[in-house]
């Protein structure tokens, strides 16, 4: 088995490293191990593997399957730890109790060192045979099988002892320290994964805990006893955000600022009594996360173009449409950004603030104070600002006022809940505000969906079914002869980097309206929204199916993806 000392690197590659790059890759995580190297050695992580492997003489694991029989031989915590995974390996393993002098197949994020041997030999006398595999599916597939902050929660009479609980025993074998842990770990974890939003979902017999990643909610494998510990974990996050842990009876808000590696958090808390036990939700708030252009958005280079247009205008409306979570305030800072500059005041006023803009004074929304949108914006407006962002337009005070600044020489930025572009002016007629005001201050809608960008790693052309696609062009407003063109289009297969669903990331789907003189005159008579949409289409307006098909053409998403989207969120 071709196992090294505990700290310390392959003479091959600490040679390509100084003491300090050496020592950064043995000081982090075991997981985390490869990634470092990768910043090293300025490779990327395909490289990095290939280099590893062939130093220590070790085979690289693809397409991982876990192997039960040796799931059930180690304990969570030496897992998680470690990160290594039982895997199949040369076929199907054999059916019944495998001998002692079966191979047991491991996976290992990092390469296996003495003191892995050492304490994989208390727990089986197999031989071992290790694997080198992509860090980040290793992972994936401990969640998977022993369930996330199983480590945590597992019962300590299991012979293993965690490193960290070596220096720490007392801690770590109380209860409440290992709840902190789990939470932590939930909490981490959906970091790592890229979610938006957590929940806690107590259910007959069970704790569920759910993810939203990509706009989809994913269940989340937990620990078979974690129902034992359910009230001590809503107890644990209600501590966090401050919440009073003795009321039981009625929904309550609050936040967390949560530290997840060099990222700082602003969790969003709200629990809600159900018939077993209080829901929690949790919206998880990256302070300092990656803003996005409109490139990273998705948007095509005429449709850039439209915006930027407008964009330059001295005053006027501009909104964004959609459902929530379509990344309309995302949009919104983009747009900031391409017009932030050192002689423009902008102000925003937003709830919460997701982006941190350099240079834009941002205003959070307070409402159990009396700080609402419409106060604040009242306010702003003393502040001789150029451009006012306003997150969102929930009630007619505060269209009234958002209106009126952007008819008095502000450009306005607003979002708006409307499943189309047209259907913003029906909803502000709605509200109250006068037709003529409206068609006089409006400049520009967005309205917009994220659809599942197919992983560019794994992403293969697959033949497509005339009849189908006939059928899905209909439903996207798209003309059949679209069909003549197309014999096959990307499809997902699945891979180690986007864990086998076959998408990574979304991309952004946009419906661009801008009124000319024949719809403004219909907005005057309060025209509907459907015959404001045919008119926008005549004259040239792209819809968001048409959108969504030139996504698909171009090899981003898939046609069921758009499909999905566009369907649910017009229902």
């Amino acid at each position: 088995m071709p196992v090294i000392p505990p700290d310390t690197l392959p003479e091959a590659i600490a040679s390509r490293l100084s003491a300090e790059q050496g020592q950064a890759v043995l000081g982090a995580p075991r997981g985390s191990r490869l990634a470092v190297l990768c910043a090293a050695l300025g490779i990327d992580e395909n490289s990095a593997l290939n280099l590893v492997a062939e130093t220590a003489g070790l085979n690289i694991a693809t397409n991982l399957e876990t192997d039960p029989g040796g799931r059930g031989l180690l304990p969570a915590r030496l897992v998680h730890d470690f990160q290594i995974i039982p895997i199949k390996a040369g076929g199907a393993p054999a059916e019944g109790e495998p001998s002692p002098s079966t191979p047991l197949h491991l996976a290992s994020a990092w390469l296996p060192d003495n003191s892995m041997a050492d304490w994989l030999r208390t727990f089986t006398s197999r031989p071992l045979i290790w694997h080198l595999a992509v860090p980040e599916r290793v992972h994936q597939l401990i969640i998977e099988n022993f369930g996330v902050g199983s480590g945590a929660l597992e019962d300590s009479d299991e012979g293993y002892v965690a490193p960290e609980a070596q220096r720490d025993a007392e801690a770590d074998v109380d209860q409440d320290a290992a709840v902190v842990r789990f939470v932590t770990d939930v909490i981490t974890q959906a970091v790592d994964d890229q979610a938006t939003d957590i929940h806690f979902e107590p259910q007959e017999g069970q704790l569920r805990i759910r993810y939203r990643v990509d706009g989809l909610l994913v269940p989340v494998s937990v620990p078979e006893n974690l129902l034992r510990f359910q009230d001590a974990i809503i107890s644990r996050v209600k501590i966090m955000a401050r919440l009073n842990i003795s009321e039981r009876r009625l929904p309550q808000d609050g936040r967390i600022n949560f530290k997840a590696g060099g990222n700082t958090l602003d969790i969003r808390v709200s629990t809600i009594p159900t018939i077993y036990a209080e829901s929690i939700s949790l919206r998880l708030l990256n302070k300092r996360k990656e803003a996005y252009t409109m490139d990273r958005l998705g948007m095509s280079a005429e449709e850039q173009s439209q915006i930027r247009e407008v964009l330059d205008y001295p005053h006027g409306i501009i909104l964004v449409t959609g459902p929530t979570g379509s990344g309309k305030s995302t949009s919104l800072n983009a747009f900031l950004r391409q017009i932030n500059s050192t002689d423009l005041r902008i102000i925003t006023i937003e709830d919460p603030i997701e982006y941190e803009v350099p240079g834009v004074n941002q205003m959070q929304v307070r409402s159990e104070i009396g700080l609402t949108f419409a106060s604040a914006l009242r306010h702003v407006l003393r502040q001789d600002p150029d451009v006012i962002m306003v997150g969102e337009i929930r009630d007619r005070e505060t269209a009234d006022i958002a209106i009126r600044a952007s008819l008095t020489g502000h450009l306005v930025f607003s979002t708006i809940h409307t499943n189309d572009a047209p259907g913003a002016i029906t909803r502000l007629v709605d509200m109250g505000i006068e037709p003529f005001l409206v068609a006089s201050a409006l400049e520009l809608v967005i309205a917009q969906r994220l659809v599942r960008r197919l992983c560019p790693e794994c992403t293969r052309p697959a033949p497509v079914s005339k009849i189908r696609l006939l059928e899905s062009l209909a439903i996207l407003g798209c003309s059949p002869a679209e069909a003549d063109t197309v014999s096959e289009l990307k499809a997902p297969v699945g891979c180690d980097r986007c864990r086998g669903t076959g998408y990574r990331g979304r991309i952004g789907l946009f419906e661009i309206f801008r009124l000319n003189e024949e719809m403004h005159t219909m907005v005057l008579r309060r025209e509907s929204t459907r015959t404001l949409a045919q008119s926008a289409r005549t004259h040239g307006m792209r819809t968001l199916g048409q959108s969504g098909w030139e996504k698909v053409k171009a090899g981003y998403t898939t046609l069921e993806e758009v499909l999905r989207v566009i369907t649910i969120s017009d229902k």
